[in-house]
């Protein structure tokens, strides 16, 4: 699968995605540390992906976000974007509704 094609399906694939340097319980830098823990405050489940583990995705989503910097996150196939973006968005209080709204839209019907 090329590389493009398999953002695309991640990011078509998670409605919440973050892609950032290491993991949510372990990230690899303070940006990324910053945004997955504004993004855990939220208190929805998230997907990530650890661009350090995936050079191919570090090298191409860039251009194809055009957004030149990580973290970078997601939400329902739009990019919202990097740290302070997310940072700036949670303290005036924008983050947790697109967030929530996202989760709710998004969860599995109750049988």
């Amino acid at each position: 699968m090329e590389t493009i094609d398999k953002i695309k399906q991640q990011i078509s694939e998670n409605h919440i995605l973050l892609y950032m340097k290491g993991s949510p319980k372990l990230p690899s830098c303070g940006f990324s540390s910053q945004a997955a823990q504004a993004l855990m405050n939220c208190g929805e489940k998230f997907a990530y992906v650890d661009i350090l583990q995936n050079p191919d995705i570090r090298a191409e989503l860039p251009a194809y976000a055009q957004w030149p910097t990580f973290p970078q996150l997601w939400v329902e196939g739009e990019l919202v974007g990097g740290c302070d973006i997310i940072i700036e968005m949670f303290q005036k209080g924008e983050l947790q509704p697109l967030i929530k709204e996202a989760a709710e839209r998004n969860a599995p019907a109750a049988e």
